[in-house]
């Protein structure tokens, strides 16, 4: 394995067998995922639930084994050499693993030991990620009654309190408030600057645009296409500019100038506004509109708008990742 890879995954998969009626029917969750995580980076999985993003995760923490496939992580084979992954590995699921009847600081003393850290290390370690989360006002009061973004930090401290090369986080973030959202968002950040590998699920785009190094968008199991936030975006095509002018006749007098002088992906008229596509739209704007100007076209409202994640989820599985319902 290359030394720059921290999950290596070839033909993952996973199948679950359950009874309708008294007849066993196979479900298969993962379905042949090739994967490559290289050290240090925010790696995201964005995708609808029940696309297989947890169930991924869940293989890869040692929660789950895997139905066939090869699946190294940290160098380690995940089937023959669990213990030393999980030596080096935190796992943040979506419900949290925290005991709700003990305090924080219980939760995270108790956390280090289990990983074979002595009692007094383990009590030092609780009380630097107390204060590193921001906790310590409440870290002595029952997990009980932590609000939803106190309990993700908590989550999170279990997560690292064994101080993991890779994390992997399930969800972090749902369903909470918009505050809490960019504290964790925060704080995931400050993680891959002290050096932590990260992979992230999430069916929020806005936090897989701003988190992630790479993105992986999966679905129905399969991994349908994968790179950088920007090179997704550019996939659907270039950034969308619209002209508003005083009259449809200038308009149109527009469209011929650009036509003749600019190479477009799209150009369409509608009343008195051009709507064009073109690569690198931010950098052609101002040229652009020297160009308009120069002729005597004068533009009366310019808006400039980049291709969305969810323009290419659209593109490559053939519905919007809205329509799943997703909260943005």
């Amino acid at each position: 394995m290359n030394s720059d890879y921290v999950i290596e995954t070839k033909r993952l998969q996973k199948v679950f067998v359950s009874k309708v009626r008294g007849e066993k029917r196979q479900v298969e969750a993962v379905k042949g995922v090739d994967l490559i995580v290289k050290r240090g980076q925010i790696f995201g999985f964005l995708g609808p639930n029940g696309a297989g993003k947890s169930t991924t995760q869940k293989v890869l923490s040692t929660l789950m084994r895997p139905s066939s496939g090869e699946v190294k992580v940290l160098g380690y084979d995940l089937v023959r050499q669990q213990d030393k992954i999980r030596q080096n590995v935190g796992f943040v699921s979506q419900v949290g693993g925290a005991d709700l009847a003990s305090t924080g600081m219980e939760n995270l003393v108790l956390q280090a030991q289990l990983f074979g850290i002595d009692a007094k290390t383990a009590k030092k370690s609780a009380e630097e990620f107390s204060q590193r989360f921001q906790m310590t006002s409440y870290i002595d009061r029952s997990a009980s009654t932590y609000s939803g973004g106190q309990k993700r930090r908590l989550d999170i401290a279990l997560g690292m309190i064994h101080h993991p090369q890779l994390l992997l986080l399930d969800e972090p973030t749902t369903g909470l408030d918009p505050q809490s959202r960019a504290y964790l968002w925060t704080e995931i950040q400050a993680l891959k600057t002290d050096g932590v590998t990260i992979l992230l699920t999430t069916q929020y785009m806005d936090e897989a645009d701003k988190l992630c190094d790479t993105i992986a968008i999966i679905d129905h199991g399969q991994i349908i296409v994968q790179g950088t936030p920007d090179e997704l975006k550019s996939s659907v095509g270039g950034d969308t500019i619209v002209f508003s002018f005083v009259s449809s006749e200038i308009a149109c007098k527009a469209e011929v100038l650009l036509n003749e002088h600019v190479k477009l992906e799209l150009l369409q008229v509608t009343d008195n506004s051009i709507y064009l596509t073109i690569k690198d739209g931010e950098r052609t704007l101002p040229d652009l509109l020297r160009l308009l100007d120069g002729s005597g076209m004068h533009v009366q409202g310019v808006t400039l708008s980049r291709p969305s994640l969810d323009d290419v989820f659209l593109k490559y599985t053939g519905r919007s990742l809205r329509e799943d319902g997703q909260k943005q």
